[in-house]
């Protein structure tokens, strides 16, 4: 397949690009700016990632399919152990694995793990994506790039390329994606035109809930913090031309304590989760949605492998 004008003998290309990074590298916000909509949730409180999401990009000489991943990192909980799972069985089905590093913060030990790490795959392409280059000057992202290039060589690594980009201000997003491009194999698209994502509504639903509920709590909270759609059902009797969506979610905590903490002062908080959440769930659905929220204890569910196979883990 060649470029829908016949004028380029340069074939189409289709393949999957997985990012890699330590927790809060910039990841999830760098898979949204490459789709050009959102797919990932992204909040500064680390790990926010639980699962690999595929956005999906599209140009007329070819398709990638970013995979966005939990951030690798020593984990202390089952939890921690099944999302590094995940990172790794989802770079050794690629075609390219992407290390992520911000260029505001030096290369520490979490880089240096992760770099090891990918060394060790053979055959797949790596390229190192210096993030967050607005948050930097030139010279302290010259120093960057420099230390990437190094960090390539004390573990055998050959970046394919490597890639200053600014999500925030789609600085360079473009040449990443025609580089990434170039190394996917010949072949037709892989999911219909338009689609950007093939994580199901509820998954989605989910994870907006949780990027609101995030926002805000205090530091140990992030991590136990799980969501789960119930359902999702239209409101009967509405008339054609005033829908409405029923959503009935579940937000579990691990301990009683928390669960305050969620709800906050005479429900206050729980409000304001309910109201940026559904503002965010009706621009996704293209719908109004009466969404019902729930804060439930599920004592410990990092730790039970029971509790993590109910919440989806």
């Amino acid at each position: 397949m060649t470029h829908a004008d016949g004028a380029s003998a340069q074939p189409f290309r289709s393949g999957f690009v997985c990012f890699v990074g330590r927790p809060n590298a910039g990841k999830s916000t760098l898979t949204n700016a490459m789709v050009g909509n959102k797919v990932a949730i992204t909040s500064s409180r680390p790990q926010t990632t639980r699962h690999a999401i595929r956005g999906i990009v599209h140009r007329p000489d070819g398709q990638l399919v970013v995979v966005d991943t939990p951030g690798l990192h020593r984990p202390r909980t089952l939890l921690g152990q099944r999302l590094n799972d995940v990172v790794r069985t989802t770079w050794s089905e690629v075609d390219v694995v992407g290390l992520c590093i911000p260029a505001d913060e030096n290369i520490g030990p979490g880089d240096r793990y992760i770099a090891e790490e990918i060394a060790a795959i053979p055959s797949t392409p790596k390229f190192a994506v210096v993030t967050k280059t607005d948050l930097v000057d030139d010279d302290r992202l010259a120093v960057q790039l420099a230390a990437t290039a190094e960090l390539g060589a004390q573990f055998g690594l050959e970046w394919a390329e490597i890639v200053p980009v600014s999500a925030a201000t789609n600085a360079r997003v473009d040449l990443l994606i025609g580089l990434l491009l170039d190394q996917m194999p010949p072949g037709p698209p892989l999911y219909p035109d338009g689609e950007l994502t093939d994580e199901p509504e509820e998954k989605l639903v989910a994870e907006l809930v949780r990027e609101a509920a995030l926002e805000g709590v205090r530091d140990e909270l992030p991590h136990s913090i799980a969501v789960v759609v119930e359902e999702m059902i239209p409101r009967e009797d509405r008339p054609a031309d005033q829908p409405l969506l029923d959503v009935h979610v579940n937000l579990f905590v691990e301990r009683e304590s928390q669960k305050g903490i969620v709800i906050g002062r005479k429900g206050a908080r729980l409000r304001e989760v309910g109201a940026v959440a559904r503002a965010q769930i009706e621009r996704l659905l293209g719908t109004p949605i009466y969404l019902d929220l729930h804060v439930k204890v599920a004592k410990d569910w990092q730790r039970d492998p029971k509790k993590l196979g109910r919440l989806g883990f």
